[in-house]
């Protein structure tokens, strides 16, 4: 099993790409959400335009801004609990390579069911950050979460139903015909890259996991 990469209290000095993921979104989500709106159409993630006008850029901008202050909160306060873990086992070129696969990949499930919508948009870096919680699941899946930061539960037991509630909620819109808002299938297919890329980039991801739940047979 794979032991914290850290002990006692994390240095911004420590974490890098972490801090800068950190100040990156916030700077730039604070900009367009109270500076500049105009720019949350431009930067939005837009699989219709992509489709027809080639502006793949917005697999990338997308992450960077949140509907709401609250919204950008949620993300940033899960980035800055798992991020450093996650960068202090797979290095900074690891960890970035992970949080930008997963946002691309994320976005990539949400294009294939919306690129014929033109009035379809998505924003945020929730993608990502599943993607950075599920890396984290493997290597620590029995470690304890707080749910609401209150009520505490394993990781991997947070995992699963973070991809149920997902599922569900995505399938639910689905029905609903809704668009746009919370991209739910973007959730999941950051979960699923977090898993695929995080085992990629270090196996004993897969060997931490695997010896951690089989101890509890």
């Amino acid at each position: 099993m794979v032991e914290m990469p850290f002990e006692g209290p994390i240095s911004l000095a420590d974490v890098p790409v972490t801090t800068a993921l950190l100040l990156a979104n916030v700077v730039v989500s604070w900009y367009v959400l109270y500076r500049n709106p105009r720019l949350l159409d431009p930067l939005s993630f837009q699989p219709y335009r992509i489709a027809n006008y080639g502006e793949y850029y917005r697999f990338l901008t997308a992450g960077f801004v949140h509907g709401s202050g609250a919204h950008l909160a949620v993300n940033m306060i899960t980035l800055f609990f798992f991020g450093p873990i996650l960068e202090g086992l797979l290095g900074a070129f690891g960890f970035l390579l992970l949080y930008v696969l997963c946002e691309i990949l994320a976005h990539t499930v949400t294009f294939t069911y919306h690129y014929d919508d033109p009035q379809y948009a998505a924003i945020g870096a929730s993608g990502a950050v599943s993607g950075v919680v599920f890396g984290f699941c493997l290597f620590f899946p029995l470690e304890m979460l707080y749910l609401f930061f209150i009520l505490p539960i394993p990781a991997v037991l947070f995992a699963v139903g973070y991809v149920v509630g997902s599922t569900y909620a995505f399938n639910k819109n689905q029905r609903a015909g809704q668009r746009g808002g919370i991209a739910h299938e973007a959730h999941i297919g950051g979960a699923i890259a977090g898993v695929i890329v995080t085992i990629a980039l270090d196996p004993r991801a897969l060997d931490s996991f695997i010896q951690t739940m089989s101890s509890l047979l």
